[in-house]
């Protein structure tokens, strides 16, 4: 593979938009039309609902997206035929062009992190993607399994640093030495990042940074000039376009340097959930993508 950090512009470019479909099929959320997806935890109509829902929500982004980043959890809460699935469309994705975001949030010591690496980072990995969430706060040693397996394949890590939801700065804002952890972790991760930087000036080694805080998205592009924000917390979660762009930089061709995450919003809206037909659920799904394309693409 290229250079993730290239794949990742040129998916900017080619698609006009730093727009990422996430993919986290809740059984109770995944209309009638599917089927039955919460006939009980891996029943086969369950699976079967999920299946075609998950798929369904890829037909729909290709070619119209830059990335879809599935949740791990959702497929494994439904058993071996669940990570059947996640398998399948990181796959099938990939080899329509898209870019996988496997958000898995993986991070131990040792052996493990190398066992995980193995198993999530890489085309040819079992579950394949493009990039990886990895969560560092066991340490910043913890990361040299996953950054080697993602120099090894041209993959990418997105590293969670200042996340979207509201207790984050729980621990992330604890102040030490004068600055909050958040900002000490992206100074570890800085010379980390630059020295994964692409021909198109964007690293592969990303940081996870929720649209729910723009000043610090602001101060973390400062401090990570080279590094891809992937941006939770977009529409569902509270963050508008002005919010969910401040981390990223405008090229001519739109906004560059990273993925806002869009889950709820694009795959569960309220015009989708009404629909009687596939077809129907198609045409609303395809007319909320292009909707929130242009929300994000009308901020300067």
């Amino acid at each position: 593979m290229t250079h993730f950090g290239d794949r990742l512009t040129e998916a900017n470019r080619r698609t006009a938009t730093p727009l990422c479909m996430g993919i986290d099929p809740h059984a109770s959320m995944i209309p009638a039309i599917f089927g039955d997806a919460q006939d009980g935890a891996a029943s086969d109509a369950a699976i079967r609902a999920i299946n075609d829902f998950s798929m369904a929500c890829l037909e729909q982004a290709i070619g119209h997206v830059a990335a879809i980043k599935p949740q791990a959890a959702f497929f494994e809460q439904q058993g071996p035929a669940g990570m059947q699935i996640l398998q399948n469309l990181g796959r099938a994705a990939i080899d329509a062009g898209l870019l996988v975001i496997m958000d898995a949030k993986r991070g131990d010591i040792g052996s493990t992190s190398t066992a995980y690496a193995a198993g999530w980072i890489g085309h040819d990995a079992p579950f394949p993607s493009d990039a990886l969430t990895v969560n560092p706060w066991l340490g910043i040693d913890t990361l040299a399994p996953f950054l080697d397996r993602a120099d090894a394949t041209g993959s990418g890590l997105f590293i969670l640093n200042r996340t979207s939801n509201p207790g984050a700065g729980d621990l992330q804002d604890q102040m030490v030495n004068g600055q909050p952890l958040y900002r000490h972790l992206a100074a570890l991760l800085a010379p980390l990042a630059t020295a994964r930087k692409g021909t198109l000036g964007i690293s592969s080694l990303g940081i996870v940074a929720g649209a729910t805080w723009p000043e610090e998205a602001e101060a973390l592009r400062s401090a990570l000039v080279d590094a891809p924000f992937l941006i939770p917390g977009f529409g569902a979660q509270g963050a508008g376009a002005e919010k969910a762009t401040s981390g990223l930089t405008r090229g001519k061709h739109g906004w560059e340097g990273g993925l806002i995450n869009s889950t709820r919003g694009l795959i569960f809206p309220k015009k989708a959930a009404s629909a009687g037909s596939i077809d129907e659920w198609r045409h609303a799904i395809a007319e909320t993508i292009a909707e929130n394309k242009t929300i994000l693409d009308r901020v300067f």
